[in-house]
């Protein structure tokens, strides 16, 4: 991009800048004394960066145009210009009327995408009155036990005209066969079933533990959806594969990407391995990242991440579609950044984080509510979040340009920063046999584990200051902050109502759709079909995550 007279003559005049400029300062003023790293530390921040710094950038081959490859810049041609990120607050309530209200509220304030969280039983494949799930349903989201809970979320919300999203995994096939279900109910065409289903095993075994089955049968699962909705249901992403938690769990940007695209090349793989082309389901991934407090790391890392999957699509899979080289993401505010002390800070922190999602080019975006590092949100909270994307879109001018950081000498240079790290990470994993193996080994849990130790340490000991926690604290009054919260009496009545259901519904019906689905099971054949004729049987999440626990085992770490 320069020419080697013009970047020897900027070399020279930094070295004079410093020499008659800067020095004569410091030597009067200093500077301030803490260490200048990028917020995970994987890179030290300069002074000053210049041309000198990008001297190897090729602007065809590294930057680009929006909509084109490399897709630095941008997986269509307009970005936000032509469209604006979709505004998807993640709402899940303890009971499924609860979760409806709060959905109809969203859509009412104009939120433009739905995202629904569920409580940990479901999550398991628990139904609410299995003895493991006492203490648990709702608590941490809606409490899904069948079919007739969804078409409670969903009434009055048209499918057709809305996009959900769903942070399910191990019994992603039950939920996702669940909202297919009511779909046909409305007569809404499967093929205008818009939305996600995280399904993203690999990332329970790194960062969660919320598994159920071993991995084997966990990717056969998932590539059994990928060729379901491939064919029935086109619109709808079979998979976001995550990073969110991943960064959560304490990584540095550089390993949340590379850890993510790792799982993806396995997702990718498998997929491949069970005869299916890569360019009839790589269109409908996409990918789920953190946003975290230093905006030009989290920019250069979404820029970074698009970059290196086309690179790993064309050269590793061969594909050929534009489209299966397009890294499209949702993205969420990072919940391990908000504090429970001077909660009003939360708001400031979620401001910069959305900024560097917008600024980095997401597809969607939620925006975390101030008080989740004590509950589910309130209803005033969760309005808070959402009118900060609304700001952003239509009041902060950052979605005016295409990539407006693009040629700042300083992200320019983080950007291949994070991708040099990144890609030194994933040659790693590959010689550890790939990220199945690198999971299996406890090798990856062990790199974020050591980083997320580092991290603790840096602030227990003041090296790493987070405002209001050890930093610029004050003494709070105790007030009252309205939380949101599930009673037991609401506990019970969602055990009522599963049992009831178990008592009205046509058991022979049932029975037959679930032997249907164990057979499924132990042969070779999809098993979306079955579990969808489940699901409209009104068999259970539990009862169908039953059958699959006794015909695939359950994962134990280690074994």
């Amino acid at each position: 991009m320069f020419d080697p007279d013009d970047l020897e003559a900027i070399r020279e005049g930094k070295r004079e800048w410093e020499a008659e400029t800067l020095s004569p300062t410091l030597d009067r003023f200093g500077e301030r004394e803490e260490a200048f790293t990028t917020d995970t530390g994987g890179q030290d921040v300069k002074r000053l960066y210049t041309p000198a710094d990008v001297a190897d950038l090729d602007y065809e081959d590294d930057v680009g145009y929006p909509g084109e490859e490399p897709y630095t810049r941008g997986v269509y041609p307009t970005m936000h210009r032509g469209r604006l990120w979709t505004m998807r607050q993640y709402a899940g309530m303890g009971t499924a009327a609860e979760t409806n209200e709060r959905f109809q509220y969203l859509i009412d304030q104009g939120s433009s995408g739905l995202s629904m969280a569920f409580d940990l039983p479901t999550q398991m494949g628990y139904d609410s009155d299995a003895s493991m799930a006492a203490g648990e349903v709702g608590k941490s989201g809606v409490a899904i036990d069948s079919l007739a809970d969804f078409e409670r979320v969903f009434d009055g919300i048209p499918l057709d005209e809305v996009s959900t999203s769903m942070t399910i995994n191990a019994p992603a096939a039950v939920l996702l066969a669940m909202y297919i279900a009511v779909g046909d109910r409305q007569g809404v065409d499967r093929e205008e079933l818009r939305g996600t289903i995280q399904n993203d095993i690999m990332k329970e075994y790194i960062a969660r533990n919320l598994y159920i089955y071993p991995p084997e049968p966990s990717m056969r699962l998932i590539t059994d959806i990928f060729e379901f909705c491939a064919e029935e249901v086109p619109s709808f992403n079979t998979i976001s594969i995550s990073g969110y938690h991943i960064r959560e769990a304490g990584s540095t940007a550089a390993q949340e990407i590379a850890f993510t695209l790792g799982d993806g090349i396995e997702y990718v793989q498998a997929a491949v391995d069970a005869g299916l082309d890569v360019d009839e389901f790589a269109p409908q991934l996409s990918f789920f990242f953190n946003a975290h407090n230093n905006i030009f790391e989290e920019v250069a890392k979404f820029r970074a991440a698009r970059r290196m999957w086309a690179e790993i699509m064309e050269e590793r899979f061969g594909a050929e579609n534009p489209k299966s080289k397009q890294l499209k993401f949702h993205t969420q505010t990072a919940g391990s950044t908000l504090t429970a002390q001077q909660i009003e800070n939360n708001v400031v922190r979620v401001g910069y984080q959305a900024l560097a999602a917008v600024l980095g080019g997401t597809q969607s975006l939620h925006t975390n509510g101030k008080d989740e590092a004590l509950s589910l949100p309130t209803e005033e909270s969760v309005r808070t979040a959402l009118r900060t994307q609304q700001i952003l879109a239509h009041e902060s001018g950052a979605a005016d340009t295409i990539d407006p950081l693009a040629g700042s000498y300083y992200v320019e240079n983080l950007t291949d920063g994070i991708e040099e790290e990144a890609f030194e990470i994933l040659e790693e994993v590959d010689r550890r046999g790939g990220m199945l193996d690198a999971v299996k080994s406890q090798w990856v849990q062990r790199q974020i584990q050591d980083t997320a130790f580092e991290r603790q340490r840096e602030i227990e000991e003041g090296e790493r200051v987070i405002v209001g926690v050890n930093e610029f604290e004050v003494e709070e009054e105790d007030r009252h902050v309205d939380l949101e919260d599930v009673s037991e009496e609401e506990e019970q009545a969602q055990i009522d109502r599963v049992q009831a259901l178990r008592e009205d519904r046509d058991a022979e019906v049932v029975e037959d759709a679930l032997a249907g689905l164990r057979d499924a099971c132990r042969g070779d054949a999809n098993v979306m079909p079955h579990i969808v004729d489940a699901v409209k049987a009104y068999a259970t999440v539990g009862e169908i995550a039953d059958v699959m626990r006794e015909e695939f085992g359950e994962y134990k770490p280690g074994q």
